[in-house]
C-alpha cells in the first residue's frame, strides 16, 4: 500500500470501565481493531467523571498498555459522551441560497448544519451533535441528500443532541491531563448503535438500548433516521446495590453473584438452589436462593426497562418499530433479560454484538456487548474523518508524527469543527515540564535541554 495507513483512537469513558481502543480500515471497508485494553474506572458516576486524578491515572494506563500492544502511537482521540444530563431536542433550520440554477454543494449542507449549533440554549449546556434527519429543498420535502440538487430555499430537520458544558469539561480535562487532545465527543448510544445494528433494522425501526453500569441509553431509529435518543441515569450498578443489600452482603459478592447465578426472571429460577456466600471477616458463611436472588434482580430490571419503555413512547415511533429491540452493553450479558424484556415490552429482542463491522484476528475477543460503544467510538472516529476530510495524528512508531504541543496546553487546534469551549487559564502546567514528560512518554527521546 503506497498511502499511509489511518488508524482512530478511541477511549470509552465508563461508569464501570474505561477503554482505550485502536483500529484501522481494511480494503473492504472493514474495520480490524489493533488493540484494545480496559481499566478499572472509580472517578465517574452515572456516566459523569467526578473524579479527575483518578479518570486520568486510567485513561494513563489504558493507553499506555494499548500503544505498547498495537505499536500504534496517538496524539489524538474520539472520545465518547453520556450521562444522566444528556437530552436530545427537534429543530428546523433553512438557508436562503443566491443563485438558484446552481447544484447544492456539501459546503452549504455543512453551512446549515453550521448555523443549527448557534441555536438558544440555556446557560451551562453545549451542543454535542446536530444530526439531520431529512432535508426540503423549495418544496420538494422528505429529501435524503439534497447535494447536487438545484433550489434556492435549502432546510432541514435536526435531531440536535445537548449535555452538560461541565460535563464535557471534564472530560476534555481527563484527556487533556493524560496528553492527548479529543479529535471529537460523540454521543454514547449513538456509537453503539453503529457496532451493533444492521441497516435494515435501522430502516425497519428499532430502539437500541445499551445498559452499563451508571446509565442505560436509548436511541431509537426509524427510516434510517435517528429519531430519539436518551440517556437514562440507572444501569447494572444499581442491581448490584440491590442485591448488597437485600442479601446483606459485600459489594463484590454482590456483583459475582450477580454475573455467575443472576436470572431476570424469578418465576423460573430454580426453587431448590441455594449458593453460599462466605462470611464477612470470618463470619457464618450466607446461603442465597436463586430464587430470592432473580426476584431482586427482576424488580429493578423491571424499573430500567419501564424507564426505557416511557422514552420509546416519548420518541413518538414505539407502533413503528419492526425489529423491536436489541440490548447491548455489559448488562446485556443477565441471563433471561431478553425474555423479561420482551414479555414488558411486547416487542421483538435480540441482543447486540458489535460484530458488525468488525474484521481481523481481534475479532472474537471483541465480541461482546460491553465493547459495542467502543468500536462504535472508532468507526464514527472514522466517518468523521471522512466528513470533514480531516487527518488524524496516529501512525507506528516510526511514522508517528510529533504533534505540535499547543494543543494539549491552549486547544489551538480550536478552528476545527470541534465545538468546544477554550480552556480556561488556570489549568497551564510550566511548559518545559510538560513537553518533557509527554516527550518522554510518546517516544523515548534522547535527554536534549529543552529551550
Amino acid at each position: 500500500m503506497s498511502k499511509k495507513e489511518q488508524y482512530v483512537a478511541a477511549i470509552d469513558i465508563g461508569t464501570t470501565k474505561i477503554v482505550a481502543i485502536v483500529g484501522k480500515k481494511n480494503e473492504n471497508g472493514k474495520i480490524e481493531i489493533l488493540g484494545l485494553s480496559k481499566a478499572l474506572s472509580k472517578g465517574v458516576k452515572r456516566g459523569v467523571v467526578l473524579n479527575i486524578e483518578e479518570t486520568v491515572t486510567a485513561i494513563q494506563t489504558t493507553v499506555d498498555d494499548v500503544q505498547k500492544r498495537s505499536g500504534i502511537l496517538f496524539s489524538e482521540v474520539f472520545v465518547g459522551i453520556a450521562g444522566q444530563h444528556i437530552k436530545s431536542m427537534k429543530s428546523r433550520g433553512y438557508i436562503m441560497r443566491e443563485a438558484y440554477d446552481d447544484e447544492i454543494q456539501k459546503e452549504e449542507v455543512f453551512k446549515l448544519i453550521e448555523d443549527m449549533h448557534k441555536i438558544h440554549i440555556d446557560i451551562g449546556e453545549e451542543i454535542i451533535h446536530v444530526i439531520p434527519q431529512n432535508f426540503i429543498v423549495d418544496n420538494e420535502t422528505g429529501v435524503k441528500s439534497p447535494i447536487g440538487m438545484c433550489g434556492r430555499r435549502l432546510e432541514a430537520n435536526f435531531h440536535i443532541v445537548i449535555g452538560q458544558v461541565a460535563a464535557a469539561k471534564n472530560i476534555e480535562k481527563c484527556i487533556r491531563k493524560a496528553h492527548l487532545t479529543v479529535k471529537d465527543m460523540i454521543l454514547e448510544p449513538l456509537a453503539s448503535s453503529d457496532a451493533v445494528l444492521t441497516d435494515d433494522e435501522k430502516e425497519a425501526g428499532v430502539a437500541l438500548v445499551d445498559i452499563g453500569g451508571g446509565t442505560t441509553d436509548v436511541a431509537v431509529y426509524y427510516d434510517n433516521i435517528i429519531r430519539h435518543t436518551a440517556v437514562i441515569p440507572f444501569g447494572g450498578n444499581v442491581v448490584t446495590k440491590d442485591i448488597k443489600e437485600g442479601c446483606a452482603i459485600l459489594q463484590r459478592h454482590a456483583e459475582q453473584l450477580k454475573i455467575q447465578y443472576g436470572s431476570a426472571l424469578g418465576d423460573i429460577a430454580p426453587e431448590d438452589k441455594v449458593v453460599s456466600i462466605p462470611g464477612i471477616s470470618g463470619r457464618e458463611p450466607k446461603e442465597i436462593s436463586f430464587k430470592s436472588l432473580a426476584y431482586i434482580i427482576q424488580s429493578r430490571m423491571e424499573e430500567i426497562i419501564d424507564a426505557v419503555n416511557f422514552e420509546i413512547q416519548n420518541s413518538g415511533y414505539a407502533d413503528k418499530l419492526a425489529a423491536g429491540v436489541v440490548i447491548t452493553g455489559g448488562g446485556a450479558m443477565l441471563k433471561h433479560l431478553p425474555q423479561l424484556m420482551k414479555f414488558k415490552t411486547a416487542m421483538d429482542v435480540r441482543i447486540g454484538l458489535p460484530n458488525e463491522h468488525l474484521a481481523g484476528t481481534a475479532k472474537n475477543e471483541i465480541n461482546q456487548p460491553m465493547y459495542a460503544t467502543s468500536v462504535g467510538l472508532i468507526m464514527r472516529g472514522f466517518e468523521y474523518l471522512e466528513t470533514y476530510k480531516k487527518s488524524f495524528n496516529a501512525g507506528s512508531a516510526a511514522e508517528f508524527v510529533k504533534p505540535k504541543i499547543e494543543p494539549v496546553l491552549e486547544h489551538a487546534d480550536e478552528k476545527e469543527e470541534t465545538f468546544v469551549p477554550p480552556v480556561q487559564e488556570e489549568e497551564k502546567i510550566p511548559l518545559t515540564e510538560k513537553i518533557k514528560s509527554m516527550l518522554s512518554r510518546m517516544f523515548e527521546v534522547e535527554d536534549q535541554p529543552i529551550k
